[in-house]
């Protein structure tokens, strides 16, 4: 089993920065993707951007420009940091992890992310 622990929500106006971050515990692989995905309710749950042990990223072309995940390994932690936040970027923010090998995402319990304009 694996824990997800998220942190850094909250409510910012348009323009604003925000900063998530989540801690992966338990049975955790050394190759794995760890990521955010965001849902508004009443819509499906989107990918907002990934990020592999081995570097790769990849982002959804909405946030591209404005967002950007980092991650430490050694912490078993990945952030986002959110700058130029648009209210479409409201919504409740899971973190999620995968093992490489493994089809099988686990999640956060989500923080909330809300975007005044």
């Amino acid at each position: 089993q694996v824990q997800l622990v998220e942190s850094g929500g909250g409510l910012v106006q348009a323009g604003g920065s925000l900063r998530l971050s989540c801690a992966a515990s338990g049975r955790i692989f050394s190759g794995n993707i760890m990521g955010w995905y965001r849902q508004n309710s009443g819509k499906q749950r989107e990918l907002v951007a990934t990020a592999g042990s081995d570097g790769s990223t990849n982002y959804a072309d909405s946030v591209k420009g404005r967002f950007t995940i980092s991650r430490d390994n050694a912490k078993n932690t990945v952030y986002l940091q959110m700058n130029s936040l648009k209210p479409e970027d409201t919504a409740v923010y899971y973190c999620a992890y995968r093992a490489d090998w493994l089809n099988k995402w686990y999640w956060g319990q989500g923080t909330q992310v809300t975007v005044s304009s």
